[in-house]
């Protein structure tokens, strides 16, 4: 197996769309990282490596997409994204029935999945159901089903449910959903302790202004990590709307590694699971500390709080909560909406998801002592 080269990437992109240029905000920087710690240390088993070089070819090849849309249209630019909503929290905590709610209200636009990794030409309001990448996606999400019913159990997504906006930040190679995907410890070093954030929000941004072209409305995102990154998210958009679910972090540790687990065999044979727990208490160490050094900063209600049990025993009064909070009318139609989006995804609808602390070599008296001021503040202790 011959080493996975950056330029060999880029040249198969530019080859597949026509077009070289991916715009001013850096990244080559990011994808030489990425790209190099794949092949030295992620262990990437043959069919691994090749789904690894066909998932950053289709990133670079919608990157290159959207730098040319906006060259042909640079008017939207100009267009404000307004008051964007962000909803985020350690995983498993309950972001995604946070933002299917949300989502469902009419007045709001969501990032759907499969224009987020097809984002050109915009998608047309609600008429996307015969968009040929939509049906694609969907039909590719029923194949894997088929196949690993289990991933679906964990985490159901389908093409056009809000999908996780560091789809967006991966065209800029500084997502941590790469983290989740391979074991790359110098890509998660540097990741988590020099990365800049912000260029990977700003073509976030153009890719939103790109998006909502025809189909508008207010944008409602969701990444569990986005407290790894509050500074640059919030110079990016200064009037963002911050909302933070929490559940115990040991009912958290050992579904999220349980979650990296089920994906990480796609791409290496070598999954070494203490070091799936390892890396994942270290990025929720990290996103604890900066979410508590913003509101340090900002005041402690910059950050609006969810608690997942609350939530789980009357979502649509924690609703009404979010939308209280951020002086938003909570209208009939929206409320309508959310009580039809709980009577339609009732928990353990694909699956139950099985999973213990243990199989990750964690124990819990671990993580109770490691985050143990987390879970006094948050009342879990």
């Amino acid at each position: 197996m011959g080493m996975i080269a950056t330029q060999d990437l880029l040249n198969r992109a530019s080859a597949e769309t026509g077009l070289d240029d991916y715009g001013d905000l850096p990244f080559r920087d990011a994808l030489d990282r990425l790209v190099n710690s794949a092949d030295s240390e992620a262990k990437l088993s043959e069919g691994g490596r090749e789904r690894f070089a066909g998932s950053i070819i289709g990133y670079l090849v919608n990157r290159l997409k959207i730098v040319d849309y906006l060259k042909k249209h640079p008017d939207l630019l100009d267009k404000p994204i307004e008051k964007p909503m962000f909803v985020f929290g350690l995983p498993r905590t309950g972001t995604t029935l946070t933002i299917n709610m949300l989502a469902s209200d009419p007045a709001r636009r969501h990032y759907m999945r499969w224009e987020a990794l097809n984002s050109v030409p915009p998608s047309k309001p609600g008429g996307y159901k015969d968009d040929e990448r939509y049906l694609a996606e969907q039909q590719r999400i029923d194949m894997s089903q088929k196949y690993m019913p289990h991933l679906s159990a964990i985490h159901h997504e389908d093409a056009d449910s809000p999908s996780e906006d560091q789809f967006a930040m991966a065209m800029s190679f500084c997502s941590q959903l790469f983290d989740s995907v391979l074991d790359v410890p110098a890509y998660h070093k540097w990741f988590l302790h020099e990365a800049d954030y912000e260029p990977a929000f700003r073509f976030q941004k153009m890719q939103l202004q790109v998006m909502q072209a025809e189909n508008g409305g207010r944008w409602t995102l969701k990444n569990p990590w986005h407290p790894l990154y509050l500074d640059a998210l919030t110079t990016v958009y200064p009037d963002a709307q911050l909302v933070m679910t929490h559940r115990d972090p040991l009912q958290v540790v050992g579904s999220a590694c349980s979650l990296v687990n089920a994906v990480r065999p796609i791409y290496s044979d070598a999954v070494d699971r203490r070091r799936i727990a390892d890396a994942l208490m270290e990025t929720f160490d990290l996103m604890i500390e900066r979410q508590r050094a913003y509101r340090a900063r900002h005041g402690e209600d910059a950050i609006f709080d969810i608690d997942y049990a609350e939530q789980v025993s009357d979502p649509v009064g924690m609703m009404r909560k979010i939308y209280d909070h951020f002086d938003e009318p909570f209208t009939p139609e929206a409320e309508a909406a959310m009580r039809a989006c709980i009577a339609e995804n009732p928990k353990g609808k694909h699956g139950k998801h099985k999973y213990t602390l243990e199989e990750f070599g964690v124990s819990e008296d671990e993580v109770r002592e490691r985050y143990k001021d987390y879970r006094e503040l948050y009342g879990f202790a």
